[in-house]
C-alpha cells in the first residue's frame, strides 16, 4: 500500500483532476489526499478480490437485512407503531408508570410522562423548566442553535388543553425534545451546522421523525448544534461554535450529533434525535454519558433528513436510560413511503420486551478488536465483560477478521456520496466550508467508480459473514464506543494543519464498521475513566433485534447505578 509522501504520480494526478475533471479549486494538500485514497484503495480492492461474484448486487443488502431480522425472537407477536391519541390518562399513566427507572439521578422522560398523565405537572411547565435550562447551560456548553420559544409555548398549552378533557397522545405527550439541526421542519430553513446553507429556503413540510413526534405529543423546543454538514466526530464547530462536553468544556463533546447528547446529559431535554453515518449517535453519547442508539439501517425512516451518505445513514434517539430510548424509537419507526430504503417490517412495543423470559437468557460475548485500545479503557470495558458474564448466558470472545475492512469500505461509501452531494456548492462557494469538511469530503471525488460500487455490493456477502461468525452463537456483542479518553478540545481540533484525517480515524476506529454492516448498535454509559469522564460500551445485535439491546441494557444499568449525570460527580 502506497503511503504518505511516497507516490507522486498519484499526487500530481490529483492536484490536476480536482480542477480538470471537477471545476473545484482543491484546498487540501496532495500528498495528504493521495495517502488517503491509497488506502481506501487499496483496503477494498484487498477485500473484494476474490468475494465478489457476478450475481452480487447491492440490492441484496436490503433484502438480507429485513430476512435476518425476521428471524430474531424479539420481534415475534409485535403491535403496530400507531399509538392512539384519545387514549385515557389513566392508560397512560400506568404504561409509563411501569417504565420508570428508580436509579435516575434526574427526573426519567417516562417517569415524567407519568407524572404528567396523572396531573402532577404539565406540558407547559415542562417546557418552560427546559427552556430555562437550555440558556442556562448555552454559555457553557453551546449545545444549541435557535430555542423555539413561541412555537414550543403554544404547543404546550395546547397538549394542556386537550389533558384537561383527558386525552393523551402517549407517553411522549408533554415531553420537551429538541433535535440536531439536520431535519426539515415546516417554515424553517435548517442550518445542518453550516454557513454553505445560510440562504437556504425554509421547508415546505417536516421530516418524517419530526412529524411523527408531533403526532405523538412531543414539544420540540429547538434546534441542536452539531458538526459542520453531519461530518465530523469532535463537535467542533468554526460557525455555531464548538458544542462543549457536558462533564467538562475543556473536552469534546463527540459529533456529529453533539448537541443532541449535550442537552440530553446537562438535563434541558429528555431526549433528541441524532444520525449516525460512522458513529455520530454513538460517539456523543458515549462521551457525555448518556444513551444513543443507531437502529437496523432502513428501521428510521431519512425522508426530511439532510444526508452525509444516504447508504449508511441512521437515524436514532439519544436518551438518559434504555427505557427512554425506546419510548423515543417506537414513535418514530415504521415503514415510509416517502424513504425508498425503508424497511416495511413490524415495529415491536419495545418497552413490553423488556420482560420477556429470553432477555436474561441472552448470549453476550465481547468482540475482539484486534487492535489494543487505550489501558484505562480497556481495564473499564473488561469489568463491564465480566459484569455481562456474570448476568447473562456468557459466549467465547468473537473474532471479526473484516473489521478494519469494513472501516474502509464504509469510508469509501461516505466519502464519494458525501462528495456527490457537496461538489455543486465546493465549486461554486467553497469558503463557506470548514477546512476539516471540505478536505475530508474531497477524496470522495477521486475514488475510482469501482471500489465504490464494491463497496455496496460486498455489503450482503460483508453482512452474512458476520451473521453467521460473530453473532452466529451469540446474542450480543459488546466492545467499546471510543476506544481512547475523551480528547481535550485543543488535541482534536481538526482545523488544525494535516490534523482532521487523523482526528476522524482515532474517535471512529470502532463505530464506523457496523453503520457499514447496518445492524443495530446501541452505546450505553458503563463508568467514567481516570480523569473522570464518561466510558460507553457497544451493544451489537442482529438486524431488527433492537428490543434484545434495550431490554439487556436496561437490565445492565439497573445492576450498575447508571446512568450519572454530571453535576453528580465530585
Amino acid at each position: 500500500m502506497t503511503t504518505h509522501g511516497q507516490d507522486p504520480i498519484t499526487e500530481r494526478w490529483i492536484a490536476h483532476a480536482s480542477s480538470a475533471l471537477h471545476d473545484i479549486e482543491s484546498r487540501t494538500a496532495p500528498d495528504r489526499l493521495a495517502s488517503e485514497l491509497a488506502r481506501l484503495n487499496s483496503a477494498v480492492r484487498n477485500v473484494a478480490d476474490g468475494k465478489l461474484g457476478h450475481d452480487d448486487q447491492p440490492g441484496d443488502y436490503l433484502a438480507l437485512l429485513a430476512e435476518s431480522g425476521a428471524q430474531s425472537r424479539s420481534i415475534a407477536g409485535t403491535a403496530s407503531t400507531e399509538v392512539s391519541q384519545t387514549r385515557p390518562a389513566s392508560a397512560i399513566a400506568a404504561e409509563a408508570e411501569g417504565a420508570s427507572l428508580s436509579m435516575m439521578a434526574a427526573p426519567s422522560l417516562s417517569g415524567t410522562a407519568a407524572a404528567l398523565a396523572r396531573g402532577e405537572t404539565s406540558a407547559t411547565a415542562l417546557t418552560e423548566a427546559a427552556l430555562a435550562a437550555a440558556h442556562a447551560s448555552q454559555p457553557r456548553h453551546c449545545a444549541f442553535i435557535e430555542t423555539y420559544e413561541e412555537s414550543a409555548r403554544a404547543k404546550a398549552r395546547s397538549l394542556d388543553d386537550a389533558a384537561a378533557q383527558g386525552l393523551h397522545r402517549g407517553p411522549l405527550h408533554g415531553i420537551p425534545l429538541a433535535h440536531k439541526d439536520c431535519f426539515e421542519q415546516a417554515g424553517r430553513a435548517m442550518t445542518v451546522g453550516t454557513a454553505v446553507r445560510r440562504d437556504a429556503a425554509p421547508a415546505e413540510r417536516d421530516a418524517t421523525v419530526i412529524a411523527r413526534y408531533d403526532t405523538a405529543g412531543a414539544v420540540n423546543i429547538g434546534s441542536l448544534n452539531m458538526n459542520e454538514m453531519v461530518c465530523g466526530p469532535t463537535g467542533q464547530n468554526p460557525h455555531f461554535g464548538d458544542c462543549c462536553n457536558a462533564w467538562d468544556p475543556s473536552r469534546i463533546s463527540g459529533g456529529s450529533s453533539s448537541g443532541s447528547a449535550v442537552a440530553v446529559a446537562t438535563g434541558a431535554i429528555f431526549g433528541a434525535l441524532g444520525s449516525d453515518t460512522g458513529g455520530s449517535t454513538r460517539l456523543p453519547s458515549s462521551m457525555n454519558g448518556v444513551f444513543g442508539l443507531k437502529p437496523t439501517y432502513g428501521l428510521v425512516s431519512r425522508a426530511g433528513s439532510f444526508p452525509r451518505a444516504f447508504s449508511l445513514d441512521s437515524i436514532g434517539p439519544i436518551a438518559r436510560s434504555a427505557e427512554d430510548c425506546a419510548l423515543l424509537l417506537r414513535s418514530v419507526a415504521g415503514h415510509d413511503p416517502r424513504d425508498p430504503t425503508s424497511l416495511n417490517v413490524p415495529v415491536p412495543d419495545y418497552l413490553a420486551l423488556f420482560d420477556a423470559p429470553w432477555v436474561m437468557q441472552s448470549r453476550v460475548a465481547a468482540l475482539s478488536l484486534g487492535v489494543p485500545c487505550d489501558p484505562g479503557i480497556q481495564e473499564v470495558f473488561d469489568r463491564f465483560t465480566a459484569r455481562c458474564t456474570d448476568m447473562f448466558e456468557a459466549a467465547p470472545a468473537r473474532d471479526f477478521p473484516e473489521m478494519e475492512a469494513c472501516y474502509a469500505l464504509g469510508d469509501i461509501i461516505s466519502k464519494v456520496e458525501a462528495a456527490t452531494l457537496h461538489s455543486e456548492a465546493m465549486r461554486q462557494s467553497p469558503e463557506r466550508f470548514s477546512q476539516a469538511v471540505f478536505s475530508r469530503t474531497e477524496p470522495g471525488l477521486h475514488v475510482p467508480a469501482v471500489r465504490y460500487l464494491e463497496a455496496l455490493s460486498l455489503r450482503a456477502t460483508v453482512l452474512r459473514s458476520f451473521l453467521e461468525g460473530p453473532l452466529g452463537e451469540t446474542d450480543v456483542l459488546i466492545c467499546p464506543t471510543v476506544p481512547l479518553p475523551v480528547p481535550l478540545r485543543t488535541d482534536a481540533d481538526m482545523e488544525a494543519p494535516d490534523s482532521v484525517f487523523g482526528v476522524v480515524a482515532a474517535i471512529t476506529r470502532l463505530t464506523r464498521t457496523f453503520s457499514y454492516l447496518g445492524v443495530p448498535v446501541l452505546s450505553m454509559p458503563i463508568s467514567v475513566d481516570a480523569n473522570g469522564m464518561p466510558v460507553g460500551a457497544q451493544l451489537i445485535a442482529r438486524p431488527l433485534d433492537e428490543g434484545r439491546l434495550l431490554a439487556v441494557a436496561h437490565q445492565l444499568s439497573l445492576q450498575m447505578g447508571w446512568p450519572i449525570l454530571p453535576e453528580q460527580q465530585a
